[in-house]
């Protein structure tokens, strides 16, 4: 198949099981829930410690390091300047919402804007520059915290933030509930996305992975423009979850890949160099043999066709090691895109367990005999 030019991708044009992400999920949790009343101080010591860390969601765009992630911070100054003043006057603000990790640590579920805004006042600085209070009382106009009164300091450091804080007990080998609490909680605006909010939660060696795998260029090549809410990193991680755990796959979609990620999170190197080398080779022979318009029909990327061709060519590899025909590859793929058969499990209920089986296990019979 001769490679087509293809236009940047847009995130609308990514064509997903958007229903499956409404669907409940089918558990029952024990949570462990206490409230706890924090100083300002506290606070503001165990942030910059890193006692109280704060979710990593976005790459930092120039470069998509790891150290680079970390949520926006997108309140303006007036609305910190606001806040602080508040606790000034004494008036009550809203709670926060923390979840105990593992390491004795704290993850800000909500109140990420709060927080930031009170380490950014007390230490001096909003965005780079000094912060100083404006359009307050008046006492207060004008006052960084190290110009504060010394009684008005301590009024501020003294104030209380009460903290509700969560820790799943059961299940005990995921965060399934944290998600769950993670995603009624978003209030800031635009709601986050599944791989947004398990990046927060699952941090370890398979998210690394992921981050690595989307800067490969064949699969910027065919995804198109880095997505700014993860759906590339949730894609690389929905292949690798069908291609080894297809046996244990139960809709919602996104439970399964939460399972998934979360029982995996600290991969090893043994584990990680397989997997990158499977999909490095899938996606450059895919390329090679479909082109750059790979998983498109009449419109954007199909993630439905996407899993089961790349599973397939994955499983093709992995029996017998690189395809070299990929004239054939190219061949076999246009010839199960015409399928009705193949089609029909791509045009309702893409994550119904039946569907999700029956197309990967089509494709893998399909890309078997590739040379």
């Amino acid at each position: 198949m001769q490679a087509d030019t293809l236009s940047p991708s847009k995130e609308e044009d990514i064509i997903d099981d958007a229903d499956d992400l409404l669907e409940p999920s089918p558990y029952r949790y024990r949570i462990t829930a206490y409230g706890a009343d924090y100083p300002v101080d506290a606070l503001v010591k165990r942030m910059d410690s890193e006692e109280i860390i704060v979710p990593t969601f976005d790459p930092d765009r120039s470069t998509g390091d790891v150290k680079g992630f970390q949520r926006e911070f997108i309140w303006t100054k007036p609305q910190c300047d606001r806040f602080v003043e508040s606790l000034l006057l004494g008036l009550p603000v809203p709670g926060i919402f923390l979840v105990a990790q593992d390491d004795g640590r704290l993850l800000v579920l909500d109140g990420h804007q709060r927080l930031k805004t009170l380490q950014n006042f007390c230490g001096g600085l909003l965005r780079g520059h000094e912060h100083r209070l404006e359009k307050v009382q008046e006492q207060f106009n004008g006052k960084t915290y190290g110009s504060l009164d010394p009684a008005d300091r301590r009024r501020l450091d003294n104030s209380i933030i009460h903290a509700t804080i969560v820790r799943q007990d059961e299940p005990s080998n995921d965060q399934s509930s944290v998600y769950m609490i993670f995603e009624r909680l978003n209030t800031g605006g635009t709601s986050l996305q599944p791989q947004e909010i398990r990046v927060a939660l699952y941090r370890g060696r398979f998210v690394e992975l992921l981050r690595l795998l989307n800067r490969f260029k064949p699969w910027r090549t065919i995804y198109g423009p880095k997505s700014k809410r993860l759906k590339d990193q949730e894609l690389i991680l929905r292949f690798f979850a069908l291609l080894y755990r297809m046996d244990s796959y139960r809709r919602p979609m996104k439970d399964f890949l939460n399972n998934y990620l979360g029982n995996n999170r600290n991969l090893s190197s043994e584990d990680a160099e397989p997997m990158k080398s499977v999909f490095e080779q899938t996606i450059s022979a895919i390329l090679k043999g479909v082109g750059p318009r790979a998983f498109r029909l009449q419109r954007g990327l199909n993630v439905a066709i996407m899993d089961s061709i790349m599973v397939g060519v994955a499983k093709r590899i992995m029996q017998s090691g690189p395809i070299v025909d990929f004239e054939d590859l190219g061949t076999r793929y246009d010839n199960l895109i015409k399928d009705k058969d193949f089609l029909s499990t791509m045009e309702s209920g893409t994550t119904d367990e039946g569907s999700v089986k029956s197309r990967l296990t089509t494709t893998t019979l399909a890309m078997r005999s590739l040379k």
